[in-house]
């Protein structure tokens, strides 16, 4: 919990503060660590108590906050991802046109309108009328008096599934593209003389490293968010079969990839390590 508040924190306060950080691309990246930031402040010291005492004892009402919360930072990191790949599917793919296209001013609605999706999306569900008909607790003799494990009904399940596949798969179709286009375009780059190379308007090696990091960032998304869905679809048809600890498990497994992202970061972007050096000293 610590390494994601205390990583995602240096980020935001990276590319806030540092505008030479200040570009489409690290918007889209501060606005997904301010997701992760929301899950590790927010929503994981709350979990780690029903993880450890298996019973949740903060009440219906932040019940069913915690689990707004829960699904508005989600969503938010899919859409934010979803975003990171096709700023990248323009660099890579369109780079003399990608100034002209993804603009501070496109950057920004884009991220107002996920949020605004990630924030009203759960909360109508949630707080709508029609949500009384739809909840009722998972565990139908539950180990303490409440345990917060919402169960929703297929409808819910059919709902959320396009939320989180649909990015899913324009994100791998999009750096499925991404890789033919950089695998390409660096056989011909390192076929051409220098001065040749900043003609070719081909976007430069920091463009393609980072889209090979972002691609790293979706990759890990993926296997952390995979389990949980696929269980909570399963779950659906199978009478709510998991056991509350291999439930538990696969949530944390999903949490932890709010941990995962600023550590990519540390690792494969200079700007990390520079503006950090910076912080400190």
């Amino acid at each position: 919990m610590g390494v994601t508040i205390v990583g995602n924190l240096l980020v935001i306060i990276m590319v806030a503060h540092f505008k030479v950080l200040h570009n489409p691309t690290n918007f889209f990246v501060l606005s997904l660590a301010v997701a992760d930031f929301g899950i590790g402040a927010l929503i994981l010291p709350f979990s780690i108590v029903r993880c450890v005492e298996m019973c949740w004892y903060f009440g219906d009402v932040f019940c069913r906050l915690h689990t707004c919360m829960d699904t508005v930072f989600c969503i938010a990191s899919i859409f934010n991802l979803c975003f990171i790949s096709i700023d990248r599917y323009y660099a890579i793919c369109d780079p003399l046109r990608y100034p002209v296209k993804v603009t501070d001013r496109v950057t920004f609605t884009f991220i107002g309108a996920g949020w605004f999706i990630s924030v009203s999306y759960p909360a109508a569900i949630l707080y709508g009328n029609i949500i009384d008909g739809w909840l009722s607790y998972l565990l139908p003799t539950p180990p303490c008096i409440d345990s917060c494990q919402l169960m929703f009904n297929r409808l819910w399940g059919w709902v959320m599934f396009p939320v989180f596949f649909v990015p899913c798969v324009i994100m791998i179709s999009l750096y499925l593209r991404i890789f033919v286009v950089a695998t390409r375009q660096a056989r011909i780059i390192n076929s051409m003389a220098e001065k040749s190379r900043d003609s070719a308007g081909m976007p430069s090696k920091r463009e393609r490293k980072a889209a090979k990091t972002l691609g790293i960032a979706v990759g890990v998304y993926l296997m952390c968010w995979i389990p949980f869905v696929l269980d909570t679809m399963s779950d659906l048809f199978t009478n709510y079969s998991t056991p509350p600890f291999l439930f538990e498990f696969i949530m944390w497994i999903q949490y932890s990839n709010s941990t995962w992202n600023p550590i990519i970061y540390g690792f494969f972007y200079p700007w990390f390590r520079k503006a950090l050096k910076a912080i400190f000293t």
